[in-house]
């Protein structure tokens, strides 16, 4: 090497040297989707006729299992007379909301125009898919969408939540599990056209301006992807204005979802993983699908991977057989590095179960 490389060489290492030590050095970690702390909650559900003694004894018998937040349903009066109770015993509370599916709700129900529509053209308010309490209102009317957003902002006024807890948050299942298909009689090899929802006339005329074709003039538009995506993008949108209705009031955003990703996406157009989110709760509900415990662990899998927010498993306590599935599920949970369970319900458990929080709790 000859002296004019070797000048340049320490000149070029001199100015890489200066330049990296006034670079930030601070390490951009990965969005991490997992908490330190496992959590145990239950969903449960209120009474409009609050009973203040009632609900210290429940609060007692959940904080004896360790259960330390409940995803409580029912009327918003209701929920804040309970928040300073659970408060009491350091139990956080989350505010469930039935978002797009509204059963028997008088404001709706006075304006049919709100309801989803299917591919035969049947509104959900005339027309029940499966069950009777199927009513459910279109992502895509302006109006049902404020519906929604003025429900949740009366969640986000009371006082100490930790979350708006959003159910029903999707369209109604154009395929429903395998269990669910024997129960009803069914057999969906394709997607019927009776239970492929996102027909509303606004959404028909808003695809066309885009893609200059109406999706009921198609031979097949539930095989249209960009058809899907449009309707995909409907819930989602409307997820992102309540977040920014939650956030105005400081109030977390937490749903209860479909098992994974690309299950939710096919079965009942909800593409979770995407959503603005604080915590999502899947509802592992194995049976449902005629699926064993280790599918649990799999459908946890594909929800870490696909998201950004922490996931508690959400487990539906008939579904197991035996005590020891229950364990088995739970421990599952535990070594996924999911951020929890959710139990559907911890009101009625067995004694058995009950000690098998009870170890939990303790750590045993």
């Amino acid at each position: 090497m000859n002296a004019f490389s070797l000048v340049t060489m320490i000149l070029i290492v001199s100015i890489f040297f200066l330049h990296a030590c006034n670079m930030d050095t601070t390490v951009q970690l990965p969005v991490d989707n997992k908490e330190e702390t496992f959590i145990l909650s239950s969903w449960t559900q209120i009474e409009s006729d609050f009973d203040s003694i009632k609900w210290v004894n429940k609060l007692d018998y959940f904080d004896s299992l360790g259960i330390t937040e409940l995803l409580v349903g029912g009327r918003a009066e209701s929920i804040g007379k309970l928040v300073p109770l659970a408060i009491n015993k350091q139990i956080k509370i989350h505010a469930w909301l039935w978002t797009l599916n509204r059963p028997n709700y008088s404001i709706a129900m006075s304006n049919p125009d709100w309801y989803a529509v299917n591919r035969l053209g049947d509104n959900s308010l005339d027309y029940r898919a499966y069950v009777n309490y199927y009513q459910w209102l279109s992502p895509f009317h302006p109006r049902a969408r404020n519906y929604i957003k003025s429900n949740v902002e009366k969640l986000c006024q009371i006082d100490g939540i930790e979350s708006v807890h959003l159910d029903y948050v999707r369209f109604p299942d154009v395929i429903l599990g395998s269990n669910l298909q024997e129960k009803y009689g069914l057999k969906q090899v394709i997607e019927m056209p009776e239970y492929d929802y996102g027909y509303h006339p606004i959404a028909l005329d808003s695809f066309k301006s885009i893609f200059g074709i109406d999706p009921m003039l198609m031979s097949n538009p539930e095989l249209s992807n960009e058809w899907r995506q449009f309707r995909l993008n409907a819930v989602t949108s409307l997820v992102g204005e309540i977040k920014e209705i939650t956030n105005a009031y400081e109030v977390k955003l937490s749903a209860a979802v479909f098992p994974f990703p690309e299950m939710s996406r096919q079965m009942v157009r909800q593409n979770w993983s995407v959503w603005e989110l604080d915590l999502a709760f899947p509802m592992l509900y194995q049976n449902f699908y005629n699926q064993n415990i280790n599918w649990i662990g799999f459908a946890l899998d594909q929800g870490i991977n696909e998201s950004s927010f922490p996931i508690r498993a959400g487990l539906y306590i008939p579904a197991f057989k035996n005590d020891k599935d229950l364990a088995k599920a739970i421990q599952l949970c535990k070594v996924k590095g999911t951020a929890g369970v959710s139990l559907f319900t911890a009101d009625r458990l067995t004694e058995s179960q009950e000690a098998i929080l009870l170890k939990l709790r303790n750590n045993e």
